[in-house]
């Protein structure tokens, strides 16, 4: 049945009103409330295993008859091994330090009063997402410890999967005695509702997209809310003109080939001049045995192209490769006069995601952590480390490449913010 907008408007209004409403009480609750519903959560979650199971499969059986590839089907499917994990990452959030009334830089001042700054919940946060239904405990989990409320908008391809797994939520946070409210599923597949819900500035108060590129475009250009985003993932390998040969193809080879999909994986890669000789043969015959496609520039394509196997994979690089997301087993390859001009390329081509140099030259590490304008940057370090868990946030919500409030991984620090509060006894300005 056809839904009209005035009545998606309604609908999300109303789902905002409640989530308002319930962002105060989850402001105030214990730390020890928020646990017991996490740990009610996961308790449910293995208790449901079935019954998940058997409303994940519509979803499963639409996505294959609507001729999705496997991909899409394994990212959607709740198998018994997603269904644990999940349940263990509502343990593990709950094993995680509670963010919310932190007091940090405290300092007396001569008029005697004494300032700081608290860590406060953002209040609501919208979260719009596409066909993983496990993002649902993920944003809801996160969302419980730090004391927000959530509304949560799942892609339509997950529907039923999500409302099974919304009604386990809804169960644990009532068992802890916090607000049902706190944590909300868009009941409509209805596109309209995406518009709504990224238009409602004094029932939300951030927006964070997880999905593809079209999405988050179509969300960062129409939303009236603070959006929490990143584009693209177009990361950077640099190996400089000092660097152990070993540690280097290692790492390259890891930081593109360990898994093609994920946004940290690497797409480009800049070799120092002086290292060319040396490192790309190397690294060619791994992306050859590992049939990787290398887009090159005329100089790497002419040391490339005497690696045995490495011929039917090699491609001139276009300039829009520079910039290029692949997600795919391809790679770009440019040769560049050092660090300075790899620090110049990564800054003009770069998606600020993350950013890797391998060098055994302390201060070229250190510039490049300085000058490198990205959310991660490392230093003898594969892209694939750039996670939430990887950093020990313990889960994250997403990436953000932008500059404000939060940047890289997204954790429950990246959901709460800092206010400023002042300690007196009586104190008055003179």
């Amino acid at each position: 049945m056809q839904i009209s907008n005035d009545s998606i408007h309604a609908l999300i209004t109303d789902l905002g009103v409640r989530a308002r409403a319930a962002s105060r009480f989850m402001a105030r609750a214990s730390t020890a409330a928020k646990n017991a519903a996490l740990l009610e959560l996961a308790r449910l979650i293995r208790a449901q295993a079935a019954e998940l199971k058997a409303a994940n499969a519509p979803d499963v059986q639409a996505a294959r008859d609507a001729g999705q590839d496997g991909a899409f089907v394994d990212r959607l499917t709740l198998t018994d091994q997603h269904i644990e994990l999940m349940a263990q990452s509502c343990e593990q959030v709950a094993q995680l330090p509670d963010p919310v009334g932190e007091m940090t830089d405290l300092r007396r001042r001569p008029s005697g009063i004494t300032v700081g700054r608290m860590r406060v919940p953002l209040g609501v946060f919208g979260m719009i997402y596409e066909s993983r239904p496990n993002v649902t405990i993920e944003a809801a989990s996160l969302a419980i410890k730090s004391g927000n409320a959530v509304i949560l908008r799942g892609g339509s391809e997950a529907i039923h999967s999500n409302r099974a797994l919304a009604g386990l939520v809804a169960l644990a946070l009532v068992d802890a005695d916090l607000p049902a409210d706190a944590v909300q599923l868009v009941p409509t597949t209805d596109r309209a509702a995406v518009g709504a819900l990224i238009t409602l500035p004094q029932y939300v108060d951030v927006i964070i997209p997880r999905g593809g590129k079209g999405l988050i475009e179509r969300i960062s250009a129409e939303a009236k809310v603070p959006v929490i985003k990143h584009l693209d993932g177009n990361c950077h390998v640099y190996v400089d003109a000092e660097v152990d040969m070993d540690m280097a193809v290692r790492v390259t080879d890891n930081a593109k080939t360990q898994r093609y999909s994920p946004c940290n994986a690497a797409e480009s890669l800049l070799v120092a001049a002086s290292s060319a000789a040396a490192f790309l043969p190397r690294i060619g015959k791994v992306f050859a045995q590992k049939g990787v496609e290398m887009r090159c520039c005329a100089q790497s394509r002419a040391v490339l192209e005497q690696v045995p196997g490495a011929g039917p994979l090699l491609r001139d690089a276009t300039p829009a490769d520079w910039s290029a997301e692949y997600l795919a087993p391809i790679i770009s390859i440019k040769v560049v006069d050092g660090l300075d001009e790899a620090i110049a390329h990564i800054n003009r081509y770069g998606s600020g995601h993350t950013d890797t140099i391998l060098t055994s030259h302390h201060p070229s590490a250190m510039r490049f952590l300085r000058e490198v304008d990205s959310a991660s940057v490392m230093v003898n370090a594969s892209t694939r480390f750039a996670d939430g868990f990887e950093f020990g946030l313990g889960a994250e919500i997403g990436i953000s490449t932008d500059k404000f409030h939060a940047r890289g991984p997204v954790g429950l620090e990246g959901l709460t913010s800092q206010k400023w509060m002042v300690l007196g006894n009586g104190e008055i300005r003179t």
